[in-house]
């Protein structure tokens, strides 16, 4: 292997450089693997204090215990209470009076009639409006504006009555020649029908006579069909 070897320079024996090369690489490696990085990247430091908050768990025991301690003598003062018999009457047995009841009924009265005087007062006061004159000034606006306006009042509702009647004069007038083309129709066909009937009777007077009278009865039908 050591034939194979490249060396970077020159050397007497090619074995002993590689084992030099391999040992220096070797040495290289190990410091590579141990080598540390100048910039610390590792996790900030935990502080107990910031997490458990001792302080605070302090105060809230104390808080806890004086809770404690109020409700204990509450209790037991409750159960001496109990046990013992009052000395101290306090049934209360008359009607709660109140002092300024006269006076709260006396200003209520008064705000009542004051409230009806001025209702009274609202009611009989007659109107500052003069509907009359304010109608009467309205319908001579309305003349002055007729007298300097170009088109009457009103002007287009005219045009939409007038354009009303002619479409319904129309449709009458549409109606009644078609009501006349019917009846011609039916004119026309009664004339058919009669020819149509003439015609048979011919023929049945023609074959009850002899050979005479049907040549005469061929004759009239045709003349009849050219009369058609």
């Amino acid at each position: 292997m050591h034939r194979y070897h490249y060396n970077l320079f020159p050397c007497q024996n090619r074995l002993l450089q590689m084992q030099y090369d391999k040992a220096a690489y070797q040495r290289h490696m190990d410091g590579v693997r141990k080598a540390r990085p100048k910039v610390d990247t590792s996790s900030p430091q935990t502080f107990i204090h910031l997490h458990l908050k001792p302080k605070k768990l302090q105060l809230e025991e104390e808080r806890l215990a004086i809770i404690e301690r109020d409700n204990r003598l509450l209790l037991e003062k409750m159960s001496t209470i109990m046990r013992k018999q009052s000395r101290v009457d306090n049934v209360n047995n008359y009607e709660p009076k109140s002092l300024n009841r006269e006076k709260r009924q006396r200003e209520l009265l008064k705000v009542t009639r004051d409230n009806k005087s001025m209702m009274e007062r609202i009611i009989s006061r007659s109107s500052m409006r003069q509907e009359r004159e304010w109608e009467a000034d309205w319908q001579r606006n309305l003349a002055y504006m007729d007298s300097i306006s170009r088109y009457p009042t009103g002007w287009w509702e005219k045009e939409k009555t007038s354009m009303s009647l002619q479409s319904q004069n129309r449709g009458g007038s549409s109606r009644d020649g078609g009501r006349e083309r019917t009846s011609k129709r039916s004119g026309g066909g009664g004339n058919s029908s009669n020819r149509s009937r003439g015609y048979d009777s011919g023929s049945f007077a023609s074959t009850s006579k002899g050979d005479e009278s049907e040549k005469s009865g061929e004759n009239r039908s045709q003349a009849d069909m050219q009369q058609q």
